[in-house]
Parts: C-alpha cells; structure tokens; sequence
C-alpha cells in the first residue's frame, strides 16, 4: 500500500459511477429471472443468489494462491469468513425480497447501510455519530415507515406480500452492514482488499450452495434465458459492481463508497419503469425521497469521511 499511488480523482468518480450503473441492474436481472420460470419460492431465490456468488468466486480462484504466501494475523481468516457468511444471508434475503415488494421499495431499504453501520460503529467501536448524523438517522427512518406503508397500499406493482418484502430488505441492509464492518478489521489484520474478497466471495458461495435443494429447488432444468441472467448477475452486479465498491475503499473512505452506493435505487427504480413500466405509488416515492436525503445527512454528519 505505501507504494500505491491514488489515481485522479476523475478516474475514481468514473469506477464509482460504472459499479453504480452495474450494480443497478441486479434488480431488474432478478424480477426477469423470475418472470422467466413464474416462480416465486424461496428455492429459485436461493438459486439466484448462490448462482451468483458461486460463479463471482470461481474467477476470483486464481487469488488463493497469493493467500499462501502473504503473512496475516490468524484473526484476519475468521473476519473475512464472518464477512463471507453476512454477505451470502444478505445476497439471499435481499433476492427474496424482490419476490414480494416492489423494486423501488426493496432497493431503496437495502440501501441504509450507512445507518446502519453509523450505529454499529457507535456500539461496537465507540464511533459516536455527530449530531447531525443522528438528525439524519431520524429523517431516514421516517423515510422508511412511509416506503412501508405505502407499498402495502400499492397494488399497481408486482408486489405481492410488500411488508414481508421491506422487512427482508432491511435485515438485507442490517446484514450488509456487518458484512462492511467484519470486512474492515479483516483488512485492518493484513488483508488487501483482493485477499479478502477471494476468501469473503469463497465462503459466502459455500454457505450458499447447499440451500437451493434444502429448500426444494435445484441448479439444473430452468429455461436457457434464465442462465443468461443469472451470467447478467454475475457479471454486473457481483464482478463489476461489487468489484468497483471493493477497488474505492482501498483509496477513498468507505462512508464516501457508501454515499455512491445510494444511487443505486435511484437507477433500479428508472430501469424498472422503463423495462417493467412499474412506477410506484406516491408515498412510496415520497418515502423514498425522504430517506435518500435522512442516509444523505447521517453521512455527511459523519466528520470521518477522509
């Protein structure tokens, strides 16, 4: 890292806004995928999601053999699994998720983790968030009721359990929120960025793998189409995405990667009009207003951005 040399900044805002970009896709993937097989079962969720990771994890194989040769604090290894077991429980409720609610409602609730992780911060590392932080906080949660309430009135999406499927989204948040958190002090004992992934990646596929046949599906038998999306996943959401967020921490703070991170609904709910024409209730976009500019504040209450 000490011979690292930061890149412009031009180039980093130019990742940021590609891995946006990417990243918002993952939604409209998911509910194509869906529509594909007319399945809406906790099994097909849980296909997609180890499909995804698994794949991300068998092009980041080639880093394991660096991992033998780097020296680590032993803690790192338990770090980056817990990571990997968040990030595998967040991929799979948050793909549940898009089952129930609508687009808008779950991208938008999946992307408080900068609330989440300023109070976990204050709990577990005694980070206290500023004042301003804590007004932020308040203003985002009201965002949130107001996303829930309205998309149980909305009847125009695909929603179709649109409580069940704003509270998985926000324990997807809760979870990504751990996943950033354990994935800090993996790096804080000697991970780079790219050791962590290969092991966080890697653990979260195998945690995931198993589960489609547990609960009552498989890896086989689905039409072609539905392969081409999950590709689509893979390659945009997970290796893309994913991978720009991972590549800015390394340079920039993670609470600025997390600000960035708040245009992904943003681009979700777009490409859902356009693709689906599903256009969101009222309070729904309301809520969702009010809890983008709650996340926006908490943040940049945060005095730690550099």
């Amino acid at each position: 890292m000490s011979q690292y040399q930061k890149p412009p900044q031009w180039q980093i805002g130019l990742i940021l806004t590609l891995g946006v970009a990417a990243i918002s896709t993952t939604a409209i993937f998911i509910r194509l995928a869906t529509s594909a097989v007319e399945i809406s079962s906790m099994g097909f969720s849980l296909f997609l999601a180890a499909s995804r990771v698994a794949i991300a994890a068998l092009i980041l194989l080639p880093a394991w053999r660096k991992l033998i040769t780097i020296q680590v604090q032993p803690s790192a290894y338990y770090y980056a699994a817990a990571a990997g077991i968040c990030l595998a429980l967040h991929i799979a409720v948050w793909i549940t998720s898009l089952s129930f609610t609508s687009i808008a409602a779950s991208t938008t609730l999946v992307t408080t983790n900068p609330i989440w992780v300023a109070l976990l911060s204050w709990w577990w590392l005694g980070e206290k968030p500023t004042r301003l932080s804590a007004i932020g906080i308040i203003i985002a949660l009201c965002g949130g009721i107001a996303i829930a309430w309205g998309d149980s009135e909305n009847i125009s999406t695909a929603a179709t359990n649109p409580i069940l499927g704003d509270i998985l989204a926000l324990i997807g948040s809760w979870l990504v929120s751990l996943y950033l958190l354990l994935g800090r002090q993996a790096q804080q004992r000697g991970f780079a960025i790219g050791n962590y992934i290969a092991v966080a990646y890697t653990t979260a596929a195998l945690v995931l793998l198993p589960l489609p046949k547990i609960f009552g599906s498989g890896y086989l038998g689905y039409p072609k189409i539905v392969y081409l999306y999950v590709l689509g996943i893979a390659i945009f959401s997970q290796l893309i995405g994913h991978t720009s967020f991972n590549w800015a921490i390394r340079i920039i703070s993670p609470t600025l990667v997390t600000l960035a991170i708040l245009f992904e609904p943003i681009g979700a709910s777009l490409l859902g009009w356009l693709i689906f024409n599903e256009i969101p209730g009222n309070i729904v976009i309301f809520g969702a207003i009010i809890l983008l500019i709650g996340v926006a504040i908490a943040v940049i209450g945060n005095r730690k951005l550099t």
